[in-house]
């Protein structure tokens, strides 16, 4: 359980990095961006199943294709008309209710039990990202009721994807690479009909690469374990991270400034995962009898 859990943190990490290469990819029209970089996922991920052998296991009920193909498409596009129709600090921070609903959600599993420090670090890491949201872009502007309607959809949309997951964890996480085949297409329809084409440059091209082989593709790949086989609702509040380690890198690369909210809600963050996820007994309960 621990290790599923830890592999849905590098999916966290990998998902940190999409600011920072989306900020080389901006000038791009963001449909014609995920389907290209989209597309590079699927070609590496088709390549890695074939030098390993495993192909075959693409061949999956077309219900867990109809599951992952909804779960990230859906997301993507409900959030990026969430972007075109609010404010981008507004649609954000209702976006991140997703990983409270993780939480939430993950109470109605079969054998899973919703614990008080869940819903108490989830709440905090929430209070976390509020700050760091609207210290960075601030919340002036108004939203179409559209916008903000399609900015809970997206939080909805991934929070039940990832808690309807669990229900298919007999399906290898392999399908993903297909999953992304269909992502791109569907991505690239919608791009050719409501947007302009803009031929990427070099520097873009590395970003869509980079995109395609990290937080588009390994990113759900991790993400697909771990809520198939990890702890759902200390997943749910590390999420929270997303955004801080988000903001962090850019300020490494000179596109944010630090200030003291930054470092409030990396407080907030932090404890309000140290909550949910509970403090380790230093002494396993196997250990601490010597007659066993």
């Amino acid at each position: 359980m621990s290790r599923a859990t830890a592999t849905g943190g590098l999916a966290i990490l990998l998902w940190s990095s999409l600011a920072a290469l989306a900020v080389v990819t901006r000038r791009l029209p963001p449909f014609e961006t995920l389907a290209l970089s989209f597309a590079i996922a699927f070609a590496a991920g088709i390549v890695m199943l074939a030098v390993r052998r495993r192909l075959a296991r693409l061949r999956q009920d077309w219900r867990a294709w109809a599951l992952g193909f909804a779960g990230i498409f859906a997301y993507h596009a409900f959030y990026f008309i969430a972007l075109d129709q609010a404010p981008a600090a507004a649609a954000s921070l209702i976006n991140y209710l997703w990983p409270l609903l993780i939480v939430l959600f993950s109470a109605f599993l079969p054998g899973e039990r919703l614990r008080a420090r869940h819903v108490v670090g989830a709440t905090i890491g929430l209070a976390g990202t509020a700050l760091i949201v609207l210290a960075g872009v601030g919340a002036a502007g108004r939203g179409s009721a559209l916008g903000y309607a399609c900015a809970f959809a997206a939080a909805l949309t991934w929070a039940a994807y990832s808690v309807a997951n669990r229900r298919l964890r007999a399906v290898p996480s392999d399908l993903i690479a297909g999953v992304s085949g269909l992502v791109a297409l569907a991505a690239a329809l919608v791009h050719l009909t409501i947007e302009p084409s803009v031929a990427p440059r070099g520097g873009e091209w590395m970003a869509l690469l980079g995109l395609g082989l990290g937080p588009v593709g390994l990113a759900f790949f991790f993400w697909d374990h771990a809520t198939k086989h990890g702890d759902l609702a200390a997943l749910g509040t590390l999420s929270y991270a997303t955004p801080l380690l988000s903001t962090g890198l850019l300020i490494v690369c000179g596109e944010a400034r630090p200030g003291a909210a930054l470092v409030l809600a990396a407080a907030l963050i932090v404890g309000g995962a140290a909550v949910s996820v509970g403090v380790p007994r230093l002494i396993p309960p196997a250990a601490s009898n010597p007659s066993r």
